[in-house]
C-alpha cells in the first residue's frame, strides 16, 4: 500500500502544479487537503478567496478537505494550538507525509520540517529548488489556468490584481518579481486545469484596498504599513 499524505492547499497555482505532480509519481495517497481559513471572514489566508470558492475548488479535484480555521491575528501560541489538535486528526486517519508547494524558501522549508519531524511526519516538496520561470511555463502548457486574487503593493500595482495568468501577464511583470510569486509578491485562484473534474465558476468582483501595520525594528522607525490589492471572486 502507498503511505498516505495530506495536501496542504492555498487554492493557488503552486498548490496545483505540485499536487499534479505528486499525483503523476503515484507514489502517495493524497488523503485529504488542508487549507487554512480565517475564521471571521471565511476566506483563505492570504489568498482572500472565500471559502464557498474553495469547497467548489476541491469538490472539482474530488479529494476531501479539511479546514484550519485560526482567528484574525492569531498569537504564535494559538497558531500552534489549533495546529496541533488539526495535526493530531490527521495523523489519527494513518497519514505520515504532508506535502508542500513550495519552491525555494529554506526558512520556512527548515520550519516545515521541524514541525512534522517532532510528531513524526515527513515533509515533500515536489517543486523544490525548480526554476520559477520553467514552472510557470510548465503550468500553462498543461492547460492550468489560474488568476490573481491579491498583489503586494510594495512590488505591483493595482492592475495586476484581477488579470489571468498568461504569457502577457509574465512578459508584464518587473523585474524584482518571481513569475510565481514565490516571494509573496502575489496569489492566485486556479480554476480549471488537468487535475479538475470540470472548471470552477465564478465572477470578477470589485478589488479592494487593505493595508497591514509594518513591525518596527526599532523604536526610532516611523509608522508605516503594507498594501495588498485583493480581487474578490464571486462564486456563480
Amino acid at each position: 500500500m502507498k503511505p498516505k499524505a495530506l495536501f496542504n492547499w492555498s487554492s493557488g497555482k503552486d498548490s496545483a502544479l505540485a499536487l499534479y505532480k505528486i499525483l503523476q509519481a503515484d507514489q502517495y495517497e493524497i488523503s485529504t487537503l488542508l487549507t487554512s481559513i480565517n475564521e471571521e471572514f471565511q476566506r483563505i489566508s492570504m489568498h482572500g478567496v472565500h471559502v464557498s470558492l474553495l469547497e467548489k475548488q476541491t469538490e472539482s479535484l474530488g479529494i476531501s478537505l479539511i479546514k484550519m480555521e485560526l482567528p484574525k491575528e492569531p498569537s504564535m501560541e494559538e497558531y500552534q494550538q489549533i495546529m496541533s489538535k488539526t495535526m493530531a486528526g490527521i495523523q489519527a486517519q494513518g497519514i505520515t507525509h504532508s506535502v508542500f508547494g513550495d519552491i525555494f524558501l529554506e526558512d520556512l522549508r527548515k520550519y516545515r520540517e521541524d514541525q512534522l519531524n517532532a510528531i513524526g511526519m515527513k515533509a515533500l516538496f515536489p517543486l523544490w529548488k525548480q526554476d520559477t520561470s520553467n514552472l510557470i511555463h510548465e503550468f500553462l502548457e498543461l492547460g492550468f489556468k489560474t488568476i490573481v486574487t491579491c498583489v503586494n503593493g510594495t512590488y505591483l500595482d493595482k492592475s495586476f490584481a484581477g488579470r489571468i495568468i498568461d504569457q502577457k501577464f509574465i512578459d508584464d511583470l518587473p523585474e524584482n518579481v518571481d513569475p510565481c510569486g514565490e516571494n509573496g509578491e502575489f496569489h492566485t485562484f486556479t480554476f480549471d486545469g488537468p487535475i479538475f473534474k470540470n472548471p470552477v465558476n465564478f465572477e470578477i468582483g470589485e478589488t479592494v484596498k487593505k493595508t497591514y501595520p509594518k513591525p518596527k525594528t526599532s523604536a526610532e522607525e516611523e509608522d508605516g504599513e503594507y498594501v495588498f490589492w485583493f480581487c474578490d471572486l464571486l462564486s456563480k
